[in-house]
């Protein structure tokens, strides 16, 4: 059987109706799930997710990605936390928002560790309207894709209000009726609205008001 690594890329597809680029957004380790990725949609750029720390066989996959691919589509590497999924989140979070709003983004999670994945997956969640496809090839059947439901964190104005007011206040020094009159809502909506996060698990009122991973990543 062929090795991926030996598939030519493929020319770009039509475009169709929308005028921007096809952006690929993957994890990596193994470079054969991200250059089957690029070689079915044919992007334009492709951005690569590495590890802060130099791994050896990560930068190997990169180099050969980058030499299968680089002619005929930009390949672009951003160093991020391996473990910590609330900052990969907000790094992926930053990649899409760099984006031209005209692009078309898509999302491969196959290859490299699975915090990376869960990162890359939970960005893709947070700025679901600008995600056209999030896609996982599985282990056993390489040549098929699995494409996964395109979530939202589905929160009102002042829900998006509260999240970012605790993230931004002095926990020991401003009180919930301060917090309230510095987001601009009632106090009797602060109260309702921290019972909804506290349900859903962004927020935990235990030994004051603090946001979870899941808030943190919420509110980005």
């Amino acid at each position: 059987m062929e090795s991926i690594l030996n598939i030519k890329p493929i020319a770009h597809s039509n475009k169709g109706d929308f005028m921007g680029n096809k952006v690929l957004i993957a994890t990596l380790y193994s470079p054969d799930p991200v250059l089957l990725a690029a070689n079915r949609l044919g992007p334009d750029r492709l951005i690569l997710l590495l590890d802060k720390k130099s791994n050896k066989e990560q930068d190997t996959s990169f180099k050969l990605i980058k030499e299968s691919l680089g002619r005929v589509v930009d390949v672009k590497s951003v160093k991020t936390d391996v473990y910590n999924i609330v900052e990969i989140a907000k790094n992926c979070v930053d990649i899409i928002d760099m984006q031209p709003k005209d692009d078309e983004i898509f999302i491969n999670i196959t290859s490299g560790r699975k915090t990376k994945a869960l990162g890359l997956l939970y960005a893709a969640y947070a700025r679901c309207d600008r995600i056209r496809k999030i896609a996982y090839n599985p282990e056993e059947d390489k040549t098929s894709v699995v494409y996964l439901p395109k979530l939202c964190f589905k929160l009102t104005e002042s829900q998006k209000k509260v999240l970012e007011g605790i993230d931004d206040r002095d926990n020991a020094k401003l009180s919930l009726i301060e917090l309230a009159e510095r987001i601009g809502i009632s106090r009797a909506m602060l109260y309702r609205n921290i019972d909804e996060l506290r349900d859903m698990d962004y927020v935990i009122t235990e030994d004051g008001l603090k946001l979870t991973d899941a808030g943190k990543i919420a509110r980005l």
